[in-house]
């Protein structure tokens, strides 16, 4: 008789985790017939406190950044933004917080006169900082790193081909390209700075003026099966990390081949919303540039394309796909009706 397999199950240090969700987790894992390993990390991520810290690091290590301001009501936002130029962009300075024992999610705005911007920060007063930022436009590219005590471990980078909601936000549709020196050059002088362990992806946009630091998420992001279909295990590279074996070589990330270029992965659900949004052509910023009507249609149509692959969907394991697609369903059928 086969002994039973052996799972590790690594435990995240985010502050705010409960102990009964990771209890929870514990007993999901355990609930076949096989040993379980649950492991600490050895060296906790550090954290970034505010949206500004990582600004104000790339500023000093010469990572080019938009024009920003961390302001705390709207009388500081009014005065600031006349040197930031109309539109402005306000990303609070976390995007979820406990207060009183509840859950607060906060979301990016934008304003483009001083109205809109005094009721968008007379909305957040009292409840959490704002970075005040110069619109840019361009586009998305995400680059992803594993990393140990600063040293880079694996590499990947994506640019965004759909975001939700569509003036940007988390991306629906993304595809897989070379990475770029200097893109890769500035998110490992970032988070080297920080000696960061574990897993990162530092957002930049790339327009006329270059690429330009957006934001550092310091947790596993929503596009990680996108990596994963083209070949870069993160997971696997994180849990070896957090089980103390260093992965093989220096630098472990599999070649990309040609194979590996151009993948692309799609949230279902957020690629739904995206559709339905430019199809509806209903916009709460008309003065931010938007995809055409006919961008909607060609990807409606694309949906039943196997190149664009999807996060959940996998012949190997097909529930959770379909799990996936009759959610989107219900979410497509409940905006419709909304609509009605």
């Amino acid at each position: 008789m086969l002994p039973p397999p052996t799972r590790y199950l690594v435990c995240p240090t985010r502050p705010g985790v409960k102990p009964e969700l990771l209890a929870a987790a514990i007993a999901e894992v355990a609930s076949g017939n096989c040993h379980v390993h649950v492991v600490l990390p050895a060296v906790l991520p550090p954290t970034m406190p505010i949206s500004a810290y990582p600004h104000r690091l790339a500023e000093r290590l010469g990572v080019p950044v938009p024009r920003s301001v961390l302001v705390q009501n709207s009388e500081e936002a009014l005065s600031a933004a006349p040197q930031l130029g109309w539109p402005v962009v306000l990303k609070p300075a976390t995007s979820f917080q406990l207060r009183d024992g509840m859950g607060e999610r906060f979301s990016v705005a934008y304003a483009d006169g001083p109205e809109m911007l005094k009721a968008r920060m007379d909305a957040l007063a009292g409840r959490c900082s704002v970075l005040l930022q110069e619109y840019c436009a361009g586009e998305g590219s995400g680059v992803e790193l594993l990393l140990e005590n600063g040293r880079t471990l694996m590499t990947f980078q994506h640019r965004r081909l759909h975001e939700v909601p569509i003036t940007g936000g988390a991306s629906a549709l993304r595809e897989s390209v070379p990475p770029e020196p200097e893109l890769v050059a500035h998110a490992v002088r970032l988070l080297g700075a920080m000696s960061w362990t574990g897993l990162a992806m530092v957002e930049f946009r790339v327009g006329a003026r270059g690429p330009l630091l957006m934001e550092v998420n310091g947790r596993v992001w929503g596009s990680l099966p996108l990596a994963v279909r083209s070949g870069v295990d993160f997971p696997l590279g994180l849990a070896k990390v957090y089980l103390g074996r260093h992965l093989n070589g220096h630098v472990p990330t599999p070649p990309l081949t040609p194979a590996s270029i151009g993948v692309r992965s799609r949230n279902l659900r957020l690629e739904v919303v995206w559709i339905a949004s430019v199809l509806r052509r209903r916009r709460l910023y008309p003065f931010l540039a938007v995809p055409r009507r006919r961008d909607g249609i060609v990807a409606a149509l694309r949906l039943p394309l196997p190149r664009d692959g999807f996060d959940l969907l996998s012949r190997d394991d097909p529930a959770p796909g379909v799990i996936d697609a009759l959610r989107a369903a219900g979410h497509l059928l409940h905006k419709v009706r909304d609509a009605a």
